[in-house]
């Protein structure tokens, strides 16, 4: 039987991403992706559940792009995700579920901090990239 876990999460260390996120997981000597591991359960046949905090460059987005290796259940906790003109879509309180296969990207443009839960091995992470935002498209709604 496994023992129960419990952790204060504002007493542990933000760590680097050990290589999630890629070799590009950092930007001019900073780290674009930081991680606190709270529980790794993989060599038991479970999961691994983390807070992870995207710290992008004044200016400039994030790019994710990845493929899920077990179902991902994301809970964002602070700041969001956005579109490539850096107009935010989505928001603390938000919850996404990308299925084990599932093709996905993401857009951060401010310093966002999420729950990431797997049920088994994280994502494969195709790319983790710093990009200049897009101008946005004069006409369009940015919530679509």
């Amino acid at each position: 039987m496994m023992k129960a876990i419990t952790l204060r999460t504002s007493k542990l260390a933000w760590e680097p991403d050990r290589g999630l996120y890629g070799e590009k997981s950092t930007y001019n000597g900073r780290p674009l992706v930081q991680l606190k591991i709270l529980s790794d359960r993989r060599g038991d046949g479970g999961g691994i559940a983390y807070l992870v905090k995207f710290s992008p460059p004044a200016g400039k987005l994030i790019k994710l792009v990845a493929i899920a290796r077990s179902d991902e259940h994301v809970y964002i906790l602070a700041g969001g995700y956005c579109n490539k003109a850096g107009e935010q879509l989505r928001w603390p309180g938000d919850y996404g579920l990308n299925p084990n296969g599932h093709p996905h990207s993401a857009f951060i443009g401010e310093e966002t901090v999420n729950l990431a839960v797997y049920t088994g091995e994280p994502d494969e992470v195709l790319e983790c990239t710093v990009i200049d935002p897009e101008p946005p498209l004069l006409g369009t709604d940015p919530c679509t």
